[in-house]
């Protein structure tokens, strides 16, 4: 069994930065793949990103070159800039292991 926790949600302006992490806990490290989705209001969950544990990364296109997924063992971070207002969602920890499991969720805001 997987655990995982997410940190660094909030409100920040339009344009600004955010930092995300997710610590996962409770099995292996190595995870064959990690990454994050987010679920806005009244829409369905939508991938944001993936990151392989040998490094391979994938984005969606809207968040390309401005978001960056780091991993480190059972951490990783999601490193969001310019952030826009249609990007306020609920932000989940995905990991694969034998199985898909995912956090509870942050929250992030995108107002001004």
């Amino acid at each position: 069994q997987v655990q995982l926790v997410e940190f660094g949600g909030g409100l920040v302006q339009p344009g600004e930065s955010l930092r995300l992490s997710c610590a996962a806990s409770g099995s292996t490290f190595l995870f064959p793949m990690m990454g994050w989705y987010r679920q806005p209001p009244g829409k369905q969950r939508e991938l944001v990103g993936l990151i392989s544990n040998q490094g391979s990364l994938e984005y969606v296109d809207s968040v390309k070159g401005r978001f960056t997924i780091t991993r480190d063992n059972g951490k990783m971070s999601l490193q969001m800039t310019r952030l826009k207002p249609e990007e306020t969602a609920v932000y989940y920890c995905y990991v694969f292991s034998s199985g898909p499991f995912w956090g509870r969720g942050t929250q992030v805001t995108v107002s001004s």
